[in-house]
């Protein structure tokens, strides 16, 4: 039986931009890592804001739910509808163009629906770099990189998505279309509205379009590996790297042993840098304005004090292009290695950067009491604090049996981030996945607050139900 509803929509929208078939709507409503799976209405695809605002309209005036969609890459499905079916997938693809590009304002203004690549290649055009960067920057969209304020490598020295957004244009969830495309740096009346949708994941509107800062291109980048025995000799490597190298210093990722492996085993053309790996390793990554000799010899001088100090046990220090992006591989490839590999317990926690050694150390030793055998995939972002903390047993029916005690898994990891004054989600937003959990760590009045917000947002609750709060 047809459902009227939707086939109105198909007259605002078109009918190739109304898809009611289940196995057209299949990929819109699994997330990328298979855990959660949903039913929806239709998926829906506007072309412009204004066909957008309609369509919240009416979507608001039938007291229908919506769950807005970027590229699908989220990690804890805050993309994804819910089983019962009464929900609207609305996805943003089709609002995907490059609106204004400023290089004398250093800003680009861009539709939510274009991918992070064809945002950092706009930027590239009018010779810029918008500095956000992710594995998935080929597919994730950037109003999903809003939604979630995603972080990727370059937090460290340009910050989050938070800190290089100026304005934004949203609808909100009765329909109306709210302009705040402003590309000033100095804004200084009331309010900071836009930051309430940022990181709001879909539940207060859907952001159509934001006014992005940019930054000069870095003209050349030295890249090293750099092995070493412990993350407390990785925290003093990398005041060592902030004294030396100052604002040249771009990334500093921190890779456990059991990652590295990982991406060794099922990522093709990988190649462990050194020959024989240590427990630990660095990514540094510099850049800047200055000569590439220069900047690698600003490399080569605080790897050598870090050596004579004893802070490193070895390095190598890429010398061509494709060396550097061999060694990035190496990073930007552990997620899709761990999906690969099975299914894991993930976490993405930010601790204060000076208590990374303790939560490590912490963490591995009750766990290991807990669970032995458990393997540990550490990695992350060790210059913002933010760790990617994952778990499972080698052998595939070990490793079923251990899946079934995530809460309590999660219950030490999280306790222990609490413990140290941390987080439990950094940059993957909490979407279906931390809902419930952040409720353990969240004060009442914060809640409270928030639920205001809510409220005053989308009083009927129909804005990306279930997630986030």
């Amino acid at each position: 039986m047809a459902d009227a509803f939707v086939e109105g929509l198909a007259e605002l929208l078109g009918r190739a931009n109304v898809l009611d078939d289940a196995v057209e709507m299949a990929p819109y409503l699994t997330d990328w890592r298979g855990r959660f799976t949903g039913r929806a209405r239709a998926v829906l695809r506007p072309g412009s804001a204004p066909e957008l605002s309609e369509l919240v309209a009416r979507c608001h005036a039938a007291g229908v739910p919506m769950v807005p969609q970027g590229g699908n890459t989220g990690l804890c499905g805050g993309a994804t509808p819910r089983a019962g079916g009464d929900e609207v997938v609305i996805s943003l693809g089709r609002l995907n163009r490059i609106r204004e590009s400023d290089a004398a304002n250093n800003t680009l203004v861009v539709e939510a629906g274009c991918t992070l690549a064809a945002v950092q290649e706009a930027a590239a055009n009018i010779d810029r770099l918008f500095p956000l960067s992710l594995a998935s920057e080929g597919s994730c969209q950037i109003g999903g990189n809003l939604s979630t304020n995603a972080g990727g490598v370059h937090v460290l020295r340009y910050g989050n998505t938070r800190d290089l957004v100026l304005g934004i244009e949203a609808v909100l969830p009765d329909g109306r279309l709210w302009n705040g495309l402003r590309g000033l740096r100095k804004d200084n009346t009331g309010y900071d509205l836009k930051q309430l949708f940022i990181g709001a994941e879909g539940t207060l509107g859907i952001i159509t379009a934001a006014v992005l800062k940019l930054f000069p291109r870095p003209r050349s980048s030295c890249v090293a590996w750099v092995q070493l025995d412990s993350p407390a000799l990785a925290v003093e490597l990398l005041a060592h790297f902030q004294a030396t190298a100052g604002n040249a210093l771009n990334s500093f990722e921190l890779i456990g042993r059991a990652a590295l492996e990982l991406v060794l085993r099922h990522m093709p053309g990988a190649r462990a840098p050194i020959d024989q790996p240590g427990p630990w390793a660095v990514l540094v990554e510099l850049a800047d304005g200055s000569d590439e000799m220069a900047l690698r010899q600003v490399m080569e001088g605080a790897l050598a004090v870090a050596f004579d100090t004893a802070l490193i046990a070895d390095a190598v220090i890429a010398t061509t292009i494709s060396q550097a992006r061999a060694l990035w591989h190496l990073r930007e490839n552990i997620s899709e290695a761990q999906r690969l590999e099975g299914v894991s317990i993930k976490h993405d926690v930010s601790v204060p950067v000076s208590r990374i050694p303790a939560f490590l150390d912490s963490a591995g030793e009750a766990l290991s009491d807990a669970f032995p055998g458990v393997r540990v995939v550490a990695f992350g972002h060790l210059g913002d604090g933010n760790l990617h903390y994952n778990l499972s047993k080698p052998e595939s029916d070990s490793n079923t049996r251990f899946i079934e005690s995530t809460p309590a898994v999660n219950r030490i990891v999280h306790d222990l981030v609490a413990s140290v004054g941390g987080s439990i989600s950094a940059e993957h937003g909490l979407g279906q996945l931390k809902r419930d959990e952040i409720l353990r760590y969240r004060s009442a009045d914060e809640t409270a607050m928030m639920l205001a917000v809510k409220q005053l947002f989308d009083p009927q609750g129909l804005m990306n139900p279930g997630k986030v709060i």
